[in-house]
């Protein structure tokens, strides 16, 4: 599935450095080196969201290398993955990596800025994982993204993420430097992003809403998605 229409050129400029050759340094240069030495934020800690909430049927936006869903424990020996980036090359890596472990992913091409191109709306478990600080925009925009997450979740499903926040995190001189690189590459846009603000733009969306601070980012666990009632609100249950 592809949906592209109506996506700004800052999110075009901003995923197209997920080359092909990119990614296949990105488990070493932006996990490892860029998580766990300069933001301060261990890939094993996030991994440990997906561990703690996954579910049979989840939806991973922003996918990467896909290397939280190769490394992650899910609850069924056949789950059901779903896929959304706007990046096509990190659907490829990610969709090829999975089925070395026996899950045939589906793919959708689209923005988390708009209404998620799915066609199956009661997933148990979405995560969006080191992406928020790569969407264009303030918290009053990014915001929507969130919006988009409930409608898409069961009403006892569950939402978790990590992203890296400007302000409301411990910063080091090393982590403003490459802040500092990224947003010059038009990589981040997170300049306004700060604790409290992502705190309430959860809120507006979830009604159970964790957040903790490791570093320079800020990890999320949420709950209870407030959307209003709508034509299709059965089928989500």
């Amino acid at each position: 599935m592809d949906s592209t229409a109506g996506i700004s050129q800052a999110e075009r400029d901003g995923a197209k450095v997920y080359s092909p050759r990119m990614l296949a340094v990105y488990d070493v240069r932006v996990l490892w080196f860029n998580c766990g030495l300069i933001w301060r934020c261990s890939p094993r800690r996030t991994l440990d969201l997906y561990n703690r909430n996954m579910s049979a049927d989840h939806l991973d936006i922003g996918t990467g290398s896909g290397w939280h869903l190769c490394h992650a424990r899910y609850p069924a020996t056949s789950p059901a993955v779903t896929l959304v980036d706007l990046n096509r090359p990190s659907l490829e890596v990610t969709s090829r990596r999975l089925r070395r472990r026996g899950i045939d992913p589906v793919t959708a091409v689209g923005s988390v800025l708009q209404p998620l191109p799915v066609d199956r709306r009661r997933f148990g478990s979405v995560s969006a994982t080191w992406l928020m600080h790569c969407v264009p925009g303030g918290w009053d925009t990014k915001g929507a993204a969130f919006r988009h997450i409930a409608d898409v979740m069961a009403d006892d499903g569950v939402h978790f993420g990590a992203t890296v926040l400007n302000t409301g995190v411990s910063h080091t001189p090393f982590s403003r430097a490459e802040m500092k690189r990224l947003r010059a590459h038009g990589i981040y846009h997170n300049d306004a992003d700060d604790l409290d603000g992502l705190v309430a733009a959860l809120e507006q969306a979830f009604e159970s809403v964790q957040v903790h601070t490791r570093g320079s980012a800020a990890l999320w666990t949420v709950r209870g998605p407030r959307r209003a009632p709508g034509p299709d609100a059965a089928e989500r249950r």
